[in-house]
């Protein structure tokens, strides 16, 4: 593929003007944020915004209708979402594009990649060169279930047992299995060596799939996929969903896919330390005690 323009997929330092105002996006490594962080940015989308936080399919968030100048938001507005945690990593902030199972390490699923979340997010933000790749650019860390393993992505794992990954390049190449604490610096590395065949400017390649053999010159040998990574799972039901011992998890729909007050009202009354956005645009609330 040859590209003539440079990505534009929004941050909060770069965001996308539309016809109803600015729009910024709020990347979360595996969509996973405090509840405590929920009411301020609810706050902030009725002070800066237009009242509601979207979900995206990337388990991102996303204010719009966000007054702007020059093609940039108010600083009041990046000091609001820097304080409430949103903006981590300015430099990186874009390409902190990291989805994980959901419900990894809780229920289901052959691995927990928490960590590996944590730790790639970590190596990414660590990394200069890193934040040349494009917004759109997605590692996608699937524990072995096959929730998410089946759609596009750029760099990714699949678990096959509970302390080790098959690693993923492009959609369709499997690398080397691979000890789930090694994964985070192999899935840096093929980052990199993608950055030096991607080009630069205007004409950059965005994906690994867009490289001329879909990535598979990144792998150095040619491994075939595990038969452990061939798993599909079923959509996840609403509800209360039972984590095992005194705990569970509630499924939450979400209307259209946008936060509102009341909403968020109704999920931090459950007393819920964490949320977890998830890649159909409805949240979990997961740790919950058992009445």
């Amino acid at each position: 593929m040859s590209r003539t323009y440079t990505d534009r997929c929004p941050g909060v330092l770069r965001p996308w003007i539309a016809d109803d105002g600015a729009i910024v996006r709020l990347r979360l490594v595996g969509g996973m944020l405090p509840a405590r962080s929920l009411p301020a940015l609810v706050d902030i989308a009725e002070k800066h915004a237009d009242g509601s936080v979207l979900l995206t399919k990337r388990t991102n968030l996303q204010l719009r209708g966000i007054a702007h100048e020059d093609g940039c938001v108010s600083p009041e507005l990046v000091d609001a979402l820097t304080d409430a945690g949103f903006l981590p990593s300015p430099s990186h902030e874009l390409v902190r594009n990291i989805m994980v199972s959901p419900l990894t390490g809780r229920v289901g699923g052959q691995a927990d990649l928490r960590g590996l979340a944590t730790d790639l997010d970590r190596r990414i933000c660590a990394e200069p060169e890193l934040a040349r790749l494009a917004g759109r650019f997605l590692f996608v860390l699937d524990d072995g279930r096959g929730d998410i393993g089946a759609r596009s992505l750029d760099l990714g794992v699949t678990a096959v047992d509970p302390a080790h990954v098959q690693l993923r390049v492009g959609t369709h190449h499997w690398g080397e299995v691979v000890a789930i604490d090694e994964a985070a610096e192999a899935l840096v590395a093929y980052a990199m060596r993608f950055l030096d065949g991607a080009g630069t400017g205007d004409t950059a390649l965005w994906h690994v799939d867009e490289l001329p053999r879909g990535g598979a010159e990144l792998l150095g040998q040619h491994h075939a996929r595990d038969v452990r990574t061939q798993v599909t799972a079923l959509p996840l039901p609403y509800g209360i969903i039972a984590q095992g011992g005194h705990l569970e998890t509630e499924h939450v729909t979400v209307p259209d896919g946008r936060l509102r007050r009341d909403l968020v009202e109704a999920v931090t009354g459950h007393w819920a330390e964490e949320v977890i956005v998830t890649p159909w645009r409805s949240i979990l609330l997961p740790d919950l005690d058992i009445e």
